[in-house]
Order: structure tokens, then sequence, then C-alpha cells
């Protein structure tokens, strides 16, 4: 589990006026929701959240300090400002260590296939999967390591390294990545591009 914490404080205004003035202060107007449907207004200091979140993904359970009472929770959404990218609100979900979650984990591939070094083409079609788990048990990241791929080989769902109580909600058949000879790689891409040609012309006459 993540070690990042972010210190909050409660915040007891309401409305856009004071949303403005907590960002004048340096600090962003955030909402905790708990699993049990209450919400806690906080605001935490902005530069400390801006940094905070460089390191983590959509499965990173983070803690969040509101006056000494600590949870552990997701950052949900983020709203930034179009102009210059600063983050305008956010919102924590909360989770507890007995009950399940669901998520997104991102997979990190690691290493050059050998496959690619005689030729072959690698192709990493699924990025991320979605899973069901305790806390304990989700992973931030998936860190898979492709340096023994070779031409013709694949990685599956089925192959990933994960806890038993990691229930994957992809099919275990589906190809996570895979080393493809150079013909065919190009040959696949050749297929989809006569099927984009083919079907403009349909969604014109359409």
């Amino acid at each position: 589990m993540s070690k990042v914490v972010f210190v909050a404080q409660n915040r007891q205004g309401r409305g856009s006026s004071e949303a403005r003035r907590v960002r004048k202060a340096g600090r962003i107007p955030a909402v905790l929701y708990g699993r049990s449907g209450k919400a806690i207004s906080i605001d935490l200091e902005a530069l400390e959240f801006t940094n905070g979140i460089k390191n983590i993904s959509e499965s990173t359970i983070v803690k969040v300090d509101v006056e000494g009472k600590t949870y552990d929770a997701f950052v949900k959404d983020t709203q930034r400002n179009i102009m210059d990218g600063k983050v305008l609100h956010v919102d924590f979900y909360e989770v507890e260590s007995d009950a399940v979650v669901k998520a997104r984990v991102s997979i990190h591939l690691k290493g050059s296939p050998a496959g690619v070094r005689e030729g072959g083409v690698l192709e990493f079609p699924l990025q991320q999967i979605e899973v069901e788990c305790l806390p304990k048990d989700l992973p931030e990241r998936i860190e898979l390591d492709i340096s023994g791929l070779g031409v013709g080989q694949a990685i599956y769902i089925r192959d990933l390294p994960l806890a038993a109580g990691v229930r994957v909600f992809t099919p275990l058949e589906q190809a996570v990545a895979l080393v493809k000879r150079a013909k065919d790689a190009s040959a696949s891409a050749s297929s989809e591009d006569d099927a984009e040609s083919a079907a403009a012309p349909a969604a014109a006459k359409a």
C-alpha cells in the first residue's frame, strides 16, 4: 500500500466564494466521500498535493490525515484549470480494510524482449486491467518482465503476477504483450487500414 500521506483540515464554508478564498490561501478545496455515503468537506496544501500525486496511479491507496484522524482513500477525481493546469478541487473516496474494492491497475513493461532483437515487433494491446480485491492485495501497478519474450510468444492475463485474492474481470486468455514477426505485424496493420478505408465511404453514405 502507498505511503503517500496528505494532511488536510476540516472546511466549514461552502460555495464558490469560500472555494476562491481557500485557493487564494494556497490550498485546495476537497471532499472525502465515506463508504457510508457521508461526505467531509476538507482542504489541503496545494503544493504538497501537486507533488504527492506525481507518483500515484488510479489504484494507489493514499492516506488522508484530517486533523489527526486518518483515512485510507483513492484519489478519484481532480478538477484542473484548463489554462494553467492547477488543481482546483479533489474528490477522495474512502476505502476500508475489510471491504473489497474495484480499481483499474496499470501494467508497466520491463526489459527488452529477445524477439525484438531477432527482428520481431513488440505489441502491447492491454495497458491496464480491472480488478477486485481487498485493499491489502491491491497492487499500485503491475511490473511485467518481458525480456524473455521471443518471436511468436505472448504473455496473457493468466500469467500476470497477482495475489491469490485478486479477481480479474478481463478474460484470462487475452494477450497483454506479444512479439510478432515483422511481416505479420505489417499485414495486421495493413488489414486495419483497409477496414478503415472501407468503412469511410459507408459512413459517408449513411
